[in-house]
């Protein structure tokens, strides 16, 4: 049987090493393609990997997600190279804040609404966009619209008759439905682009389903909780965060998304990758847990409308709350921009 393979963007810091650390721990004969924008930062992390799983298969690919022509590029890498990828991991993200709004930390930090603070960052951060190379809203390109054309480009390396592919996406809590209008997918005039994109990340998880699933290819949407990352740093300070520790573990007791560390925060995504796709609900969001003891686990998670106030209370309203209809004119959407896009890029 041939091995198999996983690929991972972003994969040099954060979620995404500790990713590759696990399933490299997970499955030792697995090979692993650390996917980053940054050749110096994917080989300390390639080399760092390999210092600890000695016998480690390990390769770095280029590709900066905000960057069509380094999507594309990176694709006909990935079809060169690859006959069939086993679980690509769909994990690159920013999230650029231009300052916090303290006046609402200090109000919501005494107040029944502290929990939902940290567990979304609703109302607490400002965040600041900006415009890539191909003229298309940043957080929008890079967390889900350069995701969506590697994808679409390397469709033909995944499934198969006899073989599946499990395309696991790292959204967030912080996916509001509110946050999302089809009619702008790009954000281009909101004050919420992180929330809009991973709302979107959500809905096209359960478009790709709709359309793939008979070709062997299961989408998946994962939520790391509060994990400190560069990502976290760059809204507040190390120092701060570490002031903050004795609050988050005593609110841990209350909910259990204070995963804190990469390798807590990565628990979703390596448990997707031991289960038999077919047989896990695309409806769900897979939330990564951590109990007050520490001990980590999975935690399935879907909307019941019937049942709002108990979902608010215990914590279970933050699922794919998503229309299917709306979920395929977004992918459609999505669809027509890439093709109308790569006409454009000629590749030497």
């Amino acid at each position: 049987m041939e091995k198999k393979t996983a690929l991972i963007t972003g994969a040099n810091a954060g979620i995404g090493l500790a990713l590759a650390d696990r399933l490299l721990t997970e499955f030792p004969s697995i090979h692993l393609c650390l996917a980053c924008r940054s050749k110096s930062k994917a080989e300390e992390a390639q080399t760092m990997l390999k210092e600890k799983h000695e016998e480690a298969d390990i390769c770095v690919l280029l590709v900066d997600v905000s960057n069509l022509e380094s999507v594309y590029r990176a694709a006909e890498a990935i079809k060169k190279q690859y006959k069939h990828i086993d679980y690509l991991y769909l994990n690159a993200g920013i999230m650029p804040v231009s300052s916090v709004d303290w006046s609402h930390f200090w109000q919501c930090l005494f107040s029944s609404k502290c929990v939902d603070m940290f567990r979304t960052g609703d109302g607490l951060l400002k965040q600041v966009d900006g415009v890539t190379t191909d003229g298309m809203k940043q957080i929008f390109a890079t967390n889900l619209f350069g995701h969506f054309a590697l994808l679409k480009k390397v469709n033909s390396v995944l499934g198969g008759a006899n073989r599946t592919t499990q395309v696991i996406w790292t959204s967030s809590s912080n996916a509001k439905k509110s946050a999302f209008m089809l009619s702008d997918i790009q954000h281009q005039h909101g004050s919420e682009p992180y929330s809009s994109s991973k709302y979107a990340t959500d809905m096209i998880s359960v478009a790709l389903n709709e359309r793939f699933n008979q070709q062997g290819i299961y989408s998946h949407t994962t939520c790391p909780g509060l994990v400190m990352t560069n990502l976290t740093y760059g809204i507040l300070p190390s120092w701060f965060w570490t002031l903050l520790l004795p609050l988050l573990i005593l609110i841990r007791i209350f909910t259990p998304t204070m995963n804190y560390s990469p390798y807590n925060g990565s628990e979703a995504l390596v448990w997707l990758a031991k289960q038999p796709p077919q047989g896990i609900d695309p409806m769900c969001k897979y939330h990564s847990r951590l109990n007050w003891l520490g001990n980590r686990y999975v935690e399935p998670k879907k909307v019941n409308s019937n049942f709002i106030f108990l979902n608010y209370l215990f914590e279970i309203q933050l699922q794919l709350d998503v229309d299917i209809s709306i979920a395929q004119k977004a992918y459609e959407e999505l669809d027509k921009m890439e093709t109308a896009i790569h006409k454009g890029i000629k590749l030497s």
